[in-house]
């Protein structure tokens, strides 16, 4: 029994698998598919076509349809900088040596 319900697990495992390999290679997801490669629940995803914060088509006015493209650029909007780029970017700046003297009355 045990060894059966192993194989199970595996096959679920697999079945995943290739749902997302498939996931990968379609340009074009309709509303679940986005929910999956997101990984967001249904309603969130509703509520973020609702409000336009994430870029999605609607042909018929019913069903919603994504870019994957649109999607992953979306994803990478609001990239936040590393401590080792703050460093490096800290160390680039100008140094000025000679500071001007407040004249004093």
């Amino acid at each position: 029994m045990n060894h059966q319900s192993d194989i199970l697990t595996k096959l679920d495992r697999i079945e995943e698998l290739l749902l997302s390999q498939s996931l990968l290679q379609k340009e074009v997801l309709n509303f679940k598919e986005a929910c999956l490669y997101l990984e967001l629940s249904e309603s969130h995803l509703y509520k973020l076509t609702s409000t336009r914060q994430i870029p999605h088509y609607c042909p018929n006015g019913k069903k919603l349809y994504f870019n994957r493209v649109e999607l992953d650029q979306w994803l990478q909007r609001k990239r936040l900088s590393s401590t080792e780029d703050i460093d490096i970017a800290a160390a680039n700046l100008p140094i000025f040596k000679k500071r001007k003297k407040l004249s004093t009355i």
